[in-house]
This record gives structure tokens, C-alpha cells and sequence, in this order.
């Protein structure tokens, strides 16, 4: 039975909020590392963190902040934000630190303990960072909270005080106490996944039940700026959601407080974005959820981020496991941990409802062009897109980079293998085996094995695993190596028109007649001549592999002077683009330095590719196309 949970005074709020299962308590030791939070001035966007670490013995303290963050894999330098820092001894003796690098602190000569004292800026509230002001806070814990290297299996204590006169409550999976402010984690891996909201939030919550009768809270926490009426609806859209993603796996993680919860932002100042933890969801948007089709939107994030809670956050790669938070984290799947999350985040949308299944697989033709036309699989396989993250995902730079031309994210690439998985197996077993029971499988084996210790994983999975674990549900090694060798650590596609017709969608170029030079735009130039793909600070353009541009030997920033002999205009750069494929055009650049070179370009026929229902495409769908249509895109909740 669905249960929706609406309490209105605040601290009464806080204390349902923070109660979880009535084992999931956990007592504090004497020798837990102790923070106090404070926000003295949250319109100056700062906050304000005292934390002790006792049992020191006579070492000094090295304090540290991380330079990443669990589901980032670039360095983010979380130390430059900190522009107050103090020392002290047990008896409050000021005590002088170091600097040995720019993200940590010494501390010697103290009395076994140290209490450290620092203010920390923070503006931006998305999966990454942390953002305070007169609303709320939004605090990641890597981003806000300095840890000590030696101290990284004790627990922790943490207590958060809102702002006086705030109406402030707290969201967290962190473990609560008899007291509602403070928190506890059994280890700094578990408390560095904890992400915590203070804000006047409302609360809804629903039940979901696994087979073996053990029953978990699902949470939707949004700092919003809709009615209650509004967060009904959205609640009642999250439910569904959640559903369809259990039945995939057949049941919910074991989460360790006893419940999920989602700490959702919507309000006109979010930033946008989204970040998976163990037992609960950063979502941020500008989204308004008084708005139907806004709210709707919003289920995409949220839809990605809870299939996490199986898929990285419990089916988790090796090479993350444990996360390191002192530097950038690579790895070889994030094709299957963020990419095959990305296709199950839209495919459950379809199943639950929110896209009619006669529509359900058009929205795939995206995922299926990027891939199959993109022009970084010429130079890098799934795993290789994977282990490129590191200078991808939110990373900064202020050179130029060809990753327009020389990368696709490793969500669209893993989407379109999981993609071409699924429907390979339906296409191989006759619709026996799917890539649903190929998650199942990887849950049972890697995901499900409980951890001795809070916050980590007991069975990691390697790549040369989930080749393995392919070739076990198949029964079929040669499958498995194939599809691996060509599609995963290869760099080939599958035959995407094949497969798709069998659920009656029809893969084609969008325009085949049409010519096309590839991804060149024009902007005209001061004296003359049409600049292509201008850049703009660091942001360029560069010219594609294996298009006719890059044939051609066009690049970004060359002025093409002259077309067939007459001057460069938009209009004759048009009629160009509108030759047909075979056909020639001369073309006069200027380089770099003045250099002026001429060179004829050939269009070939026009790649992008769009997926359409067969009958839109003049056909009619067949009994066998509509049955495998709805095994595939139709609900799974009984």
C-alpha cells in the first residue's frame, strides 16, 4: 500500500526524517571523529566547520581535502575554497599547521588531540560541490568537509546547526541518533557518499516490499517552490518509477538506514544536475514541478540515478572500489556504470508509462546516430571512452581539446551497447534471455554479497568478469567473446536496422538523397570570406574524422576565400551544402599566418540516421513485431 508522509512542524519533521529502520542507529565511540557545522552567514555563501580528531598519539595531524568525489572521476581541487583555518589542543591552545601541499594541513605538536577550525565558500549546488545560502544548504560531503589521513576506519559524528530563526530540516542517509541534528557513519567511505540537504523540504514517502518480506522507505525530499498538491504528483510519478526499476532486478538493495531517499532541488537558483549514492540521490534543476511537462522532465534524472543504487553503487568496478578521494578515479566500465544506467533511466521511463511503448523506441535514434556516426569511435573503444573520463567529466582545462571529434561519453556510447546487447539477446534466445537477466545475473553475483563493513563492496567486478558472466547466461562463449572483442573493446557497431525492425522500428538516413561535407559551419568574416566552426575562448569545433571536410583538409579557424572561383558568401556555402552526393566543389582557404591553399571537397550521401515506427514508413506491424515490442518497452510490475 502506498503511504505518502506529510508532517508540518519542522523539528518534528526532522526527527521522522532522520529515523530510519529501529536497528539503524549507530552509537558513536569515544574515539569518533567529530564534527559541528555551522552557517553564521549563509547570505555570504559560507559555512562555517569545527572538527576534533582525537587518539592522535604524538604523529601530527595530516588533514586533508579530497580532489575528488564519489561519481566524478576528474580532480576537483575542494581545498581552494577553504579561507579560514585554525588548530587547537584539547585545553583550546592555538597550534600552528603547515601547508606541505595545497590541499593539506599538518598539525604537530599537540596533546594527542586537535581540534580544527575552518570557513568554507561554497555557491554551487550540484552533485559536486556545495552551495549555501538563505534557503538552504546543499552540502557534498568531499566538497565541504576536511578528513585526516590514518583516521579512515573511524566513525564518525556529525552535528548540523541551521541558522537561527531558519525553518531549516535535515535530509541525509547518514545513520541518526536520539538527537535529530546529529548523524553518524560507521567510515569516512561511507560518510564521503552522504550527501545532506538543510532547507525547509517537503517530504513524501512510499513503501516498496522484496520478496523475502522485508519492506524499505522510499523518500522524496524537494527544496521546491511548488504546492503540497505538486509534490503529491511528483511522489505518485517517483513511485512508478521505482517499481519498474525493481522489477528489473527482481528486488531492492538491502539499503543500510533502512530506506532511499531522494534530496531533490527545484527551485529558479538550482544548478543542474544529478549524482548517485548508496542509499539516496542528489537531483538538482531549474525545473519547476507546478509544471506537469516540467515535472515529467525531471524523471530522467531521477530515473538514472536510482537504477545507481544497483548499478555502480553495489554492481561496482574494481577499479573503484575503494574510491580514492586524493585523486582522479579511471576505469575501465564506466560503458556499463553510467552508460547502461543511462538506457535503463529511459527505458523505464517507457515502461512505467511516461512514453507510449508505439513511441518507445524512436527516442533511441539519438543514441544510435551518436555512435554509429560519431567520429571518436573511430580512435576509441567503449572501455577506452570509459577510462578517458578523468579529463571528461566535469574536468577543467584552459587548452583546446579534439574531443569533439575524438570522444563520445561513455553515457550515449554504453547506452548504445547496451542497447545493441538487449535486443541481440532477445534476437539470439528468441526472446528467452534479456539484458534484464544479464543485470539480474551481475546483482546476484557482484551486487548482492553483503560487506563487512558499511560503505564498501565485497565482490567488485572486473571487465574480463562481465565477458565471463555474459558467456554463463548465454551458455554461448563465442557470443560473448564476439560481442566483446567487436562492440566493447572494439570499435565497431552492430547492425542497429536489424535489430530494431524486430520491435517494428525502422533505422534510415534521415535525408540519403541530401549531400553533405560534415559537421562545418560558416560564420562571415570582417573583409571578406566565411570563417569555419569559429572558436569561441577555448570551446572549438574541430573538423570530424572521415567526413569530406576533414578530407578535404578543412580546419577550424581556416577562411574559405573563394567557392568555384567566386568570393565566400553564406549563401553560396548554402548552394554547396545542396549538391548532391558525388559532386565536387573547389574550394581557396586561408590558414593560419595568411597561407592560402586550394583543394576540392566531395560530398558523400548524408549519415544521420532517425528511427521511425514501420508503419510511419509506409508498412504494417506485425503480430510478431508488436509482442516483441511489448516484452521489451512494456511494464514489468505485476
Amino acid at each position: 500500500m502506498r503511504r505518502i508522509a506529510t508532517i508540518l512542524c519542522g523539528l518534528v519533521m526532522m526527527t521522522v526524517y532522520a529515523s530510519g529502520a529501529p536497528n539503524s542507529i549507530q552509537p558513536a565511540s569515544a574515539s569518533a571523529v567529530s564534527y559541528r557545522v555551522t552557517f553564521p552567514e549563509p547570505e555570504h555563501h559560507w559555512m562555517q566547520v569545527e572538527v576534533t580528531f582525537s587518539g592522535l598519539g604524538t604523529r601530527p595531524l595530516q588533514a586533508r581535502m579530497s580532489r575528488s568525489s564519489p561519481g566524478r572521476y576528474a580532480v576537483h581541487e575542494f581545498a581552494k575554497n577553504i579561507f579560514a583555518f585554525e588548530a587547537f589542543n584539547a585545553k583550546g591552545v592555538a597550534l600552528k599547521p603547515t601547508r606541505p601541499t595545497p590541499y593539506q594541513w599538518n598539525v604537530a605538536g599537540h596533546d594527542g588531540t586537535v581540534r580544527v577550525v575552518y570557513k568554507i565558500f561554497g555557491d554551487r549546488g550540484d552533485g559536486t560541490y556545495f552551495a549555501v545560502d538563505n534557503t538552504h544548504a546543499r552540502l557534498n560531503i568531499p566538497a565541504s568537509f576536511l578528513w585526516a589521513v590514518g583516521f579512515e576506519s573511524r566513525p564518525i559524528r556529525v552535528t548540523f546547526v541551521p541558522p537561527t530563526g531558519s525553518n531549516w530540516k535535515i535530509g541525509t542517509q547518514l545513520f541518526p541518533t536520539n538527537d535529530p541534528a546529529t548523524f553518524t557513519a560507521p567510515n569516512l567511505q561511507y560518510f564521503m557518499d552522504s550527501p545532506t540537504e538543510l532547507s525547509n523540504f517537503g517530504l513524501r514517502s512510499f513503501a516498496v516490499r522484496n520478496p523475502d518480506g522485508k519492506t524499505y522507505d522510499i523518500r522524496v525530499a524537494a527544496h521546491h517552490d511548488g504546492s503540497d498538491a505538486d509534490l503529491d504528483a511528483l511522489a505518485k510519478d517517483v513511485e512508478r518509477v521505482v517499481l519498474e526499476q525493481g522489477a528489473v532486478f527482481g528486488e531492492f538493495p538491502a539499503f543500510d538506514t533502512g530506506n532511499y531517499t531522494f534530496l531533490l532541488d527545484y527551485t529558479p537558483h538550482s544548478d543542474g544536475d544529478g549524482m548517485e549514492h548508496r542509499n539516496s540521490t542528489f537531483t538538482s534543476s531549474r525545473l519547476s514541478i507546478a509544471n506537469p511537462q516540467q515535472r515529467r522532465q525531471a524523471l530522467g534524472t531521477i530515473s538514472h540515478e536510482f537504477f545507481h543504487a544497483w548499478n555502480v553503487e553495489r554492481i561496482r568496478p574494481a577499479d573503484l572500489e575503494p574510491f580514492d578521494f586524493t585523486d582522479a578515479n579511471i576505469s575501465c566500465c564506466l560503458w556499463l556504470a553510467e552508460g547502461f544506467t543511462q538506457y535503463y533511466g529511459n527505458l523505464l521511463l517507457i515502461r512505467a508509462g511516461f512514453t507510449p511503448v508505439s513511441q518507445g523506441g524512436i527516442g533511441f535514434g539519438g543514441t544510435i546516430n551518436a555512435v554509429v556516426n560519431g567520429s571518436g569511435r573511430l580512435v576509441r573503444s567503449a572501455v577506452e571512452m570509459s577510462q578517458h573520463a578523468a579529463y571528461t567529466d566535469a574536468a577543467a582545462s584552459i587548452d583546446k581539446t579534439d574531443f569533439g571529434r575524438s570522444f563520445i561519453s561513455y553515457y550515449t556510447h554504453g547506452a548504445a551497447v547496451a542497447l545493441a546487447l538487449d535486443l541481440s539477446l532477445r534476437e539470439m534466445s528468441d526472446g528467452q534471455i534479456t539484458l534484464d537477466d544479464y543485470m539480474r545475473l551481475l546483482w546476484v553475483t557482484y551486487g548482492k554479497p553483503a560487506s563487512a563493513m558499511s560503505g564498501f563492496v565485497a565482490r567488485p567486478y572486473t571487465l574480463r568478469d562481465l565477458r565471463t558472466q555474459l558467456a554463463v547466461l548465454t551458455k554461448n562463449k563465442a557470443f560473448a567473446d564476439e560481442f566483446f572483442d567487436r562492440y566493447v573493446e572494439g570499435r565497431e557497431v552492430v547492425n542497429y536496422e536489424r535489430l530494431m525492425l524486430q520491435a517494428g522500428f525502422v533505422v534510415r538516413p534521415r535525408a540519403p538523397e541530401a549531400g553533405w561535407i560534415g559537421n562545418v559551419q560558416v560564420t562571415p568574416t570582417e573583409g571578406g570570406g566565411l570563417t569555419i566552426n569559429p572558436t569561441q575562448g577555448n570551446t572549438i569545433n574541430p573538423i570530424a574524422f572521415g567526413t569530406p571536410a576533414y578530407d578535404a583538409g578543412l580546419e577550424y579557424g581556416d577562411v574559405i576565400v573563394t567557392i568555384d572561383g567566386q568570393p565566400a558568401t553564406v549563401d553560396a556555402f548554402g548552394a554547396m551544402s545542396r549538391k548532391k552526393p558525388g559532386e565536387t566543389t573547389s574550394l581557396t582557404l586561408r590558414r593560419r599566418g595568411g597561407q592560402t591553399v586550394t583543394t576540392t571537397i566531395t560530398l558523400k550521401p548524408n549519415p544521420a540516421l532517425v528511427v521511425i515506427d514501420v508503419e510511419a514508413a509506409g508498412a504494417a506491424l506485425t503480430d510478431m513485431q508488436k509482442a516483441f515490442r511489448e516484452a521489451w518497452l512494456g511494464s514489468k510490475v505485476k
